[in-house]
């Protein structure tokens, strides 16, 4: 399949670098809609939040991802840190880029490093080979 060598991840940083650069007078804190809760409250819902709100769900997909074994995970965590360090030095170095809704996605990055690393070391742990002997 082509997903599985591929960072969804990259989505959402697409998503917002287009955004960020291309449209600069657009604000991420503008609402989309306001949805009336049974509460009596009233829930405005912004841009920022649907972005993050899609890339936890992307997140969940890449840890899923990343329970699977072979050649192909291993480009696949490569790709995510390969990520995770181009936002990080954006963060750190692009004025567009210094808000709070990217530090989140930055943090999204890096969880889903960690998860993709711890989960491949916990499941290699479990991994037996059992040779059959030759007599």
């Amino acid at each position: 399949m082509f997903i599985l060598g591929f960072p969804l991840l990259l989505i959402p940083f697409a998503i917002y670098n287009m955004i960020a650069f291309l449209t600069p007078g657009i604000g991420w804190t503008a609402p989309v809609a306001t949805i009336h809760m049974m509460s009596g409250q009233d829930w405005v819902l912004t841009w920022e939040d649907l972005l993050i709100a899609f890339a936890i769900l992307l997140l969940a997909v890449e840890i899923m991802k990343s329970t699977r074994m072979g050649m192909r995970n291993i480009v696949d965590h490569v790709l995510a840190m390969a990520l995770f360090i181009v936002m990080l030095i954006e963060f750190l170095l692009v004025k567009q880029a210094g808000t709070s809704t990217f530090f989140l996605l930055t943090m999204i990055a890096l969880v889903d490093v960690l998860a993709g690393f711890i989960v491949s070391i916990r499941s290699s742990q479990r991994q037996v080979e059992i040779d059959a002997s030759q007599a």
